[in-house]
């Protein structure tokens, strides 16, 4: 995502230093290869230190937000000379960390349209953990209670990643009336509805793709087990 490329060994090992007063992790958010027979070393941010990055340029204690800010803005220079496609990249990584943890489910309340339809929508309990299924792989579980128009229930999407590309895929079942107001509720914390698969039995399956998890990470109380989740089950 960016790299500071330098001869120096103390100024390698001066940026490193102050990536890792910022709150970032080396091998986890950036690389360093020190400089050696003459030849450059450099310190390279990784995508996820980027995201941690501006994430902590908003919501980083003490002097982390400015350190983090000026770091940003130097990165966008960079990304600004390296092109509109890649500034524009960028800049999709920057805002996607900053929104991370952005909003509560604490006392969420939202009124949302579905198929003509204005729904009351009222979070009044949350989860999200990892579980094994009986193949070994590794799922995890958000589980939502919600009131929609006064109606009480509890939704479970279950997150997994499949194929060759190790797509990341949540599915829900239930019936029809489940469905509908399963629907609601991943509109209202997302953004957007889930797509509904109607099988021959009745049963209604629901499927939520990568961009409805971003959207739950916007949630302050999912974000850390959904980020953990997403990092343990990535297949470099």
């Amino acid at each position: 995502m960016g790299r500071f490329s330098s001869t120096n060994l103390d100024r390698i090992e001066q940026v490193a230093r102050q990536l890792g007063e910022m709150g970032l992790e080396e091998g986890k958010h950036f690389s360093v290869k020190m400089p050696e027979g003459g030849r450059e070393g450099y310190v390279s941010i990784l995508r996820k230190g980027l995201k941690r990055t501006a994430w902590l340029s908003v919501r980083g204690e003490r002097k982390r937000p400015e350190l983090a800010a000026k770091f940003v803005e130097y990165i966008l220079q960079r990304a600004e000379e390296a092109g509109e496609e890649v500034c524009e990249k960028v800049r999709e990584i920057i805002e996607e960390g900053k929104a991370r943890s952005s909003l509560t489910l604490k006392g969420f309340k939202k009124e949302v349209e579905v198929g003509g339809r204005k729904y009351m929508v009222k979070v009044v309990g949350w989860s999200a953990e990892p579980e094994e299924s009986q193949s070994g792989k590794l799922l995890l579980k958000i589980k939502t209670a919600a009131e929609i128009d006064g109606v009480k229930s509890e939704y479970t999407t279950t997150y997994g990643r499949y194929g060759e590309d190790n797509e990341v895929k949540g599915r829900a079942y239930g019936r029809r009336a489940d469905a509908e107001r399963y629907s609601v509720l991943i509109k209202a914390l997302t953004g957007r509805e889930p797509r509904i698969i109607e099988k021959n039995d009745g049963t209604i399956e629901a499927v939520c793709g990568s961009a409805h998890l971003k959207g739950f990470m916007h949630y302050a109380e999912l974000a850390d087990a959904i980020e953990k989740w997403l990092e343990e089950t990535d297949r470099r």
